[in-house]
């Protein structure tokens, strides 16, 4: 962790819903002024597309299980790195990986599921901020999570989850519901091992559960609608961010307190709760950089 260079983190998996808390974060930088250099997870995947696609197929002649969750398609020592040199010195390498034709366009010689040669982060940043599957990865060998400032985590219950990322990629992507069970599937060892532990470790939680049957993710026919879901709110340490629970209570109507540490607020109210949460949060980082 750094005052001067402090690193915000949201992790959740694929599917989860971090681009909401994303599109949160956005709004505060822009309201209040802030330049954060953002790092895209995505980016530090160790293989391209079709290097993956041929990455998995050795894997299952193996026997063995590889996806995009585990060690073995990461680059987590070069995740590491980078926030290690951002937090001492304010810089770091970065890349970006092309998910779409849109974003590989500008990039001459380049297609979508490839990235982009490294470069140096530009430099009299405001903040780091993060956001992919491993902002809160410790291991063994690696602890990310050590140079997080704020860590935030997105965890909707996992059925939901399915469904959303169902929905996502058959819209999105093109794949079929099968393919992406698969996918679902394959990666369960390495969501257990290196995906879940990361909710421990998490200063907020933000879970979505709906309200509706979603019992079997695998023939839901929609995604349940914020209005069809609430957010749970979890506060690791409500002490350290000095939380004010009346006032949140009072400015997120139809809240309420389920535990000493938790508030649920109706999911239409998720990415308003986000913003009167974070933006105190964020603020204070930055105030504190010179001390």
């Amino acid at each position: 962790m750094s005052k001067k260079h402090p690193i915000v983190a949201v992790t959740g998996s694929s599917g989860a819903g971090t681009s909401t808390v994303k599109g949160a974060f956005e709004h505060i930088f822009l309201r209040e002024g802030i330049n954060p250099v953002v790092i895209e997870g995505d980016s530090f995947h160790r293989y391209t597309r079709v290097e993956m696609a041929e990455a998995i197929r050795r894997a299952e002649k193996e026997g063995r299980s590889l996806s995009h969750f585990g060690a073995e398609a990461n680059l987590f020592d070069k995740l590491e790195e980078l926030f290690r040199s951002y937090g001492k010195n304010g810089t770091g390498k970065k890349r970006l990986y092309l998910h779409t034709p849109e974003e590989a366009a500008p990039y001459e010689g380049l297609q979508p599921g490839e990235f982009t040669p490294w470069e140096d982060i530009r430099p009299n940043t405001d903040l780091l901020f993060y956001e992919g599957l491993h902002g809160g990865l410790r291991t063994d060998k690696i602890d990310i999570a050590s140079h997080v400032d704020v860590l935030v985590g997105v965890v909707p219950i996992v059925n939901l989850e399915w469904i959303q990322k169902i929905h996502r990629d058959n819209a999105v992507r093109g794949y079929t519901t099968e393919a992406v069970v698969d996918t679902i599937m394959r990666r369960m060892r390495d969501y257990v091992q290196y995906i879940t532990p990361q909710f421990s470790l998490t200063d907020i939680n933000f879970q979505r559960v709906p309200t509706v049957d979603t019992s079997n993710p695998f023939i839901a026919r929609e995604i349940p609608t914020a209005d069809e879901s609430f957010v749970i709110i979890r506060f690791r340490d409500p002490r350290r961010f000095n939380v004010d629970f009346p006032y949140l209570l009072n400015m997120l109507k139809d809240s309420f307190m389920s535990r000493r540490n938790t508030i649920v607020v109706p999911g239409g109210k998720m990415g308003f709760a986000m913003e009167v949460i974070l933006t105190p949060i964020i603020n204070d980082l930055l105030a504190n950089r010179g001390n």
